[in-house]
């Protein structure tokens, strides 16, 4: 446990003489655990975004970051890029499909302010490097071969993508978009 600061607090009065309290403040990981880049990046553009008045950016931004926060509070915090790239096509998901509501209702004007939010978002998501679909495609053949090695006989898509993604896994750590994944592995199954 490492101390991150003291504060002296009134003085107060204990077996008759006057004593001075100090409170320490402690961590048990010795720091905060740095941010992905991205969220760095939301962050520095939302203060470039307050400056220059951009509020269509700064609506976005700001709910992205509310969402993070959000999220940060249950038992899977965002900690890498690929997590809050998942975040912000979720989100952009969602903006598409009210879009298309208030295209199908008539509003020009909704469905007009929805496609500026999405472009913000695709913009952020634009910066993540996730692998392609050949570099996934290699991984999946090294794996599939390792299976044949173990004996393994009939693999599905399941255990191949537990293999893959588990801690010790080919991919661990690694940006890639499960659903190409997915599709790489099923693919790669049907040969």
């Amino acid at each position: 446990m490492t101390i991150t600061s003291a504060r002296i607090v009134p003085r107060t009065w204990r077996c008759g003489c006057l004593m001075r309290q100090v409170r320490f403040n402690s961590s048990a990981g010795g720091g905060t655990p740095q941010a992905p880049p991205l969220l760095r990046k939301i962050r520095d553009d939302l203060k470039t975004a307050l400056k220059a008045k951009d509020t269509n950016r700064l609506n976005v931004l700001r709910a992205v970051l509310a969402e993070i926060t959000n999220q940060s509070k249950t038992s899977s915090p965002i900690v890498k890029d690929t997590q809050l790239l998942s975040l912000l096509k979720k989100r952009a998901t969602s903006l598409r499909l009210a879009a298309d509501g208030f295209g199908a209702a008539n509003r020009p004007d909704l469905k007009q302010k929805e496609e500026a939010q999405i472009k913000v978002l695709e913009e952020y998501a634009g910066d993540v490097a996730v692998m392609g679909e050949s570099e996934l495609r290699d991984i999946v053949e090294k794996v599939l071969s390792g299976l044949g090695d173990e004996g393994v006989s009939k693999p599905n898509v399941g255990v191949i993508l537990r293999k893959l993604t588990s801690d010790e896994g080919l991919l661990a750590g690694k940006p890639f978009e499960m659903k190409t994944l997915a599709g790489v592995v099923a693919e790669s199954l049907k040969k």
